[in-house]
């Protein structure tokens, strides 16, 4: 028998990766501005079987449409890819729309296209200043909204066989994730953990990394760079092994302390500058994705495959 140590574990990756192509979700120029999608979502699978990808983690945005024929083809093409799917889903996205979803309809879409995982977003709006806001009144009233719609759903859930995954998005903190699953108290229903998010609200990765493991349905394993310069400090997305989460450590605490069998990495590339033009941003995501994978499968042996 496989010990945690042992124990395979399969690379996805979060389409958002390459959201300057128009892929996952359009962050942080108001709820109007989407970018143009050059790729689609059957070329991004071509693409992840030659990067050798084991599956993909999509939104509403990646889909274009919810049409149940349309979603039928998107589950063929990646079952002939022999990829798995994940759905990506937020309620109220600050910055684009397009992935909202009520729980009810992201779980039909999970099973139309043969996922048997939602990663639900919590888009909570904290009061300021966050530092000390963890179970602050106006975010449990949130919360407990939250409660009561994934509490509505879950014969859903059960009929369609499908798991929940709640993520420390970069407005939660861990102990609020962990009250919001403990409250839905499902054996379904778990967390995502995602291993930069929780800077954004002042609380350090690891103690997060350790106190979500266990409950842990998906993993968004991602690597940022902390920059400190003469106009602030930046928690900057680079490629894995670059940047300022201890990756290495990250894992072995998921082999011990979670039954996770995959994980799902992304990347979160900014602008270099406000003019760089939109052509050389995406050659630099791009590069970014390669030398992530590289990373993951070289140096971590995650979703080391063969085909």
């Amino acid at each position: 028998m496989l010990n945690g140590n042992d124990r395979p574990i399969k690379l996805g990756m979060h389409t958002y990766t390459l959201h300057f192509f128009g892929l996952g979700e359009s962050w942080g120029f108001g709820r109007d501005y989407a970018f143009p999608q050059t790729i689609d979502l059957i070329q991004l699978m071509d693409y992840a079987v030659e990067w050798e990808l084991d599956g993909l983690q999509i939104t509403k945005v990646d889909l274009q449409n919810t049409e149940l024929e349309h979603l039928a083809e998107i589950k063929a093409a990646a079952e002939e890819r022999d990829l798995f799917l994940e759905f990506n889903a937020s309620f109220n996205a600050p910055s684009d729309s397009r992935v909202n979803c009520t729980v009810r309809e992201a779980l039909q879409i999970t099973k139309a296209i043969g996922s048997d995982l939602t990663k639900f977003s919590l888009d909570v709006k904290r009061p300021r200043p966050h530092y000390g806001t963890s179970f602050h009144p106006d975010v449990m009233r949130q919360l407990a909204l939250r409660y009561e719609e994934f509490k509505e759903a879950l014969p859903l859930l059960e009929e369609l066989g499908l798991k929940v995954a709640i993520e420390n998005h970069c407005d939660t903190y861990a102990d609020e994730v962990i009250w919001l699953v403990d409250q839905i108290n499902h054996p379904m229903v778990g967390t995502c953990l995602d291993t930069v998010n929780s800077v954004s609200v002042t609380e350090g990765p690891e103690p997060l990394v350790n106190k979500l493991a266990s409950r842990a349905y998906c993993c968004h394993f991602s690597d940022n760079a902390m920059e400190i310069n003469p106009l602030g400090t930046h928690w900057i997305g680079v490629p894995h092994g670059t940047g300022d989460i201890d990756l290495p450590k990250v894992l072995k605490v998921l082999r011990e302390k979670s039954t996770l069998d995959r994980v799902i990495f992304e990347n979160e590339i900014p602008f270099l500058r406000s003019d760089e033009p939109l052509e050389e941003a995406r050659e630099r995501e791009l590069q970014a994705c390669k030398e992530s994978i590289t990373y993951l499968r070289n140096v971590l042996q995650i979703g080391v495959r063969n085909r």
